[in-house]
């Protein structure tokens, strides 16, 4: 197995859009054992919360001293919290656990982290919640993987 694999397979863990759901199966179709490619896109897709919720935070206090910028926010997290207030305090950190746990597009860590930040949202519990997630999600792609042939046609798409 080359570095190159390992290295491409970090990257597709910490991209927004693949994240693991494309780091894993391009580990395992470029030769990694399906542990090691779990590990690897598991471990970075983890880091995605922390790093995420630092980042933020650091910008959004830069940013909310621009005027535009503060209205735009306030406006735009007033209508997230109205619309997800319920399902918010029903569901809470589980909630955004199983949100990050569905390996589809739009759902996972960064989509999960960045409406936890919006809402509020402890930032411990969360990167909690989304760690939980992320495992959860690279079980069912890693599943999805080993039930057959084929299969990484729904993961990669052949060029």
């Amino acid at each position: 197995m080359e570095s190159s694999t390992i290295l491409t397979t970090i990257l597709f863990s910490f991209l927004p859009i693949a994240e693991l759901r494309g780091g894993l199966p391009y580990g395992y179709f470029n030769g990694m054992p399906i542990w090691m490619a779990y590990l690897i896109s598991v471990g970075c897709n983890a880091c995605v919360a922390p790093l995420l919720y630092i980042f933020l935070s650091s910008f959004h206090k830069l940013f909310y001293k621009l005027g535009w910028y503060a209205r735009l926010f306030d406006r735009f997290v007033d209508r997230a919290r109205l619309k997800l207030e319920s399902k918010v305090h029903k569901y809470g950190y589980l909630g955004v656990m199983f949100f990050v746990a569905i390996p589809l597009p739009i759902t996972g860590a960064y989509t999960g982290t960045l409406g936890a930040w919006i809402l509020g949202m402890d930032w411990k519990r969360t990167c909690l919640a989304a760690l939980g997630g992320v495992i959860i999600s690279g079980l069912i792609v890693s599943t999805i993987i080993l039930l057959g042939v084929g299969t990484h046609s729904i993961f990669i798409k052949a060029i």
